[in-house]
């Protein structure tokens, strides 16, 4: 089975494969520095190192990972290999979670985009009305998460999830996965009241969710009854504090860093402001209950936490889970505590908001 640990490094920020930066030194090379420094230049650039304990307050399986050391430095991303990869994963990924979460997954196509409709055993009768739309993790570029995402959200909940498999960057950059996700939403209304429709996705998925719904908005059209927005974010015109921190791997391992406004596979020509593509510039005024879900060594933390600020002072319902000591989109690590938890709480959330 593929390393479900290459399936963590893909799901990441729009581009972040695109433009890289080794960090300074090498975890594997040299003497480890002993003691903490900061420097702080004229113009508030920090230059620090620190002395990080391994967090006691994680899984001894997390622990296993956060310790698992690896090279600063990483080989050019070809897409292609990135794709086959990922092809991989969710076949490979996708039966071995299966066994944990049992459901049934079939391809289907609606409104003229494919998607994967994934079923638990048995659905209540009371929860036949409701669907979940799932925009996967990847970069943008791969589907690293179509079955890793929806899986065991759809056994929890006992409710179908349809995975939307939306055209990818850089051959089709911005607005195209969100007018395709639209599409979709638009087909299941006619089929589905909005108030059972919840949307949800993480990292590029995640931040796909809050666009979608802006996109959904933009249209007149009424916004779905819950959104997941886990590790993600709404500003492409910023670049967030803790990804100048942390890697795909937290604290160890390269610092991938996405070059914003000279960085285009993704956003094209759009103005990064536009409150589609950034929604932290729409008005968020009467979107639905949201729950944002991160973690304390995760690149997108500060992305994330950004959208949720933006989203409370819009008066919307949004919760703000962190978890602490872990990286980015743990959760794919379905067999640790720490995921089954976040599975968990995603599945309570939908049941608490999707048909009210």
């Amino acid at each position: 089975m593929l390393n479900r640990r290459a399936a963590l490094l893909m799901l990441c920020l729009a581009l972040l494969t695109s433009a890289r930066a080794g960090a300074q030194g090498s975890a594997l090379k040299g003497t480890p520095p002993q003691s903490d420094t900061s420097f702080i230049d004229d113009d508030g650039t920090a230059r620090v190192t620190r002395v990080v304990p391994m967090p006691d307050t994680i899984s001894p399986e997390a622990q296993a990972f956060t310790a698992k050391p690896m090279p600063d430095t990483e080989p050019p991303y070809d897409l292609a290999k990135d794709r086959a990869q990922a092809s991989g994963w969710q076949q490979n990924g996708g039966e071995q979670i299966r066994k944990v979460y049992p459901v049934s997954v079939a391809s289907d196509t609606i409104a003229g985009v494919p998607v994967k409709i994934v079923t638990p055993l048995t659905i209540p009768a009371d929860k036949q009305d409701r669907v979940l739309i799932n925009l996967h993790g990847g970069g943008f570029t791969a589907d690293w998460g179509s079955m890793i995402e929806t899986i065991p959200v759809a056994n929890l909940t006992q409710t179908k999830v349809v995975a939307v498999l939306y055209s990818l960057a850089p051959e089709h950059p911005f607005p195209a996965a969100v007018n395709e996700a639209v599409a979709v939403y638009k087909e299941l209304l006619k089929t589905y009241k909005p108030q059972n429709i919840g949307i949800y996705g993480t990292s590029a998925g995640a931040i796909l969710t809050a666009e979608v719904a802006s996109g959904i908005r933009k249209e007149s059209l009424p916004l779905p009854a819950a959104l997941g927005i886990f590790s993600g974010g709404g500003d492409f015109n910023h670049f967030a504090d803790s990804m100048y921190m942390y890697g795909l791997f937290g604290l160890r391992g390269p610092i991938s860093r996405w070059k914003g406004k000279h960085d285009t596979a993704y956003t094209g020509t759009t103005d990064l402001k536009d409150p589609v593509l950034s929604p932290i510039y729409a008005d968020l005024k009467g979107f639905p209950p949201t729950l944002f879900l991160t973690s304390g060594r995760d690149l997108l933390l500060s992305n994330t936490v950004n959208l949720h600020r933006a989203f409370v002072n819009a008066g919307v319902n949004a919760q703000l889970v962190v978890f602490d000591g872990l990286a980015h989109a743990f959760w794919n690590e379905w067999e640790w505590p720490e995921s089954k938890e976040a599975h968990h709480m995603m599945a309570d959330f939908f049941d608490r908001n999707l048909g009210k």
